[in-house]
């Protein structure tokens, strides 16, 4: 992971639940303009965490890789300008 960063995700499609691949990751809530402070959020030895700037519940799963999000869209490439 560490050659291609800290995974980061996003909600531009305003969903409540994104499943996702990483325990440790950055939020950015949406994409600029309309993002919040970025935060870094870890799971630990859980397999969900809310933000607490905008509320989205965070599932891990294991059937997904680092980057990966479901919804697609919710997760930056790995090296996407945020």
């Amino acid at each position: 992971m560490a050659d291609k960063g800290v995974p980061k995700f996003r909600n531009d499609v305003g969903t409540s639940r994104i499943a996702i691949g990483a325990k440790t990751f950055e939020c950015t809530g949406a994409t600029a303009p309309y993002d919040h402070p970025h935060i870094f959020l870890d799971m630990g030895n859980d397999h969900e965490i809310v933000c607490p700037y905008c509320s989205t519940l965070f599932v891990h799963r294991n059937d997904l890789d680092t980057f990966e999000a479901e919804p697609a869209a919710c997760a930056y490439a790995p090296g996407e300008a945020v």
